[in-house]
């Protein structure tokens, strides 16, 4: 015996919960790189990474042709 025109539409309806449920819940995700952010606070590692790459740009400049 077929559904009756009622429960369809029941299971439409849901399923169209379901769908947009799911569309809010990606579309407000964070951006990855929000996610990322604060990932190396207080690491003295990455302190350290980041001031040996100020010096090698750094250095480059030295190179640099001026016009």
């Amino acid at each position: 015996m077929s559904a009756s025109l009622e429960e369809r539409v029941a299971v439409l309806e849901a399923e169209i919960l379901r769908i947009k449920d799911k569309v809010e819940t990606t579309t407000t995700a964070k951006p990855w790189w929000e996610k990322t952010v604060g990932t190396f606070a207080n690491c003295s590692d990455y302190d350290k990474a980041m001031q040996l790459g100020r010096k090698y740009r750094k250095s480059l400049r030295k190179f640099s042709v001026k016009s």
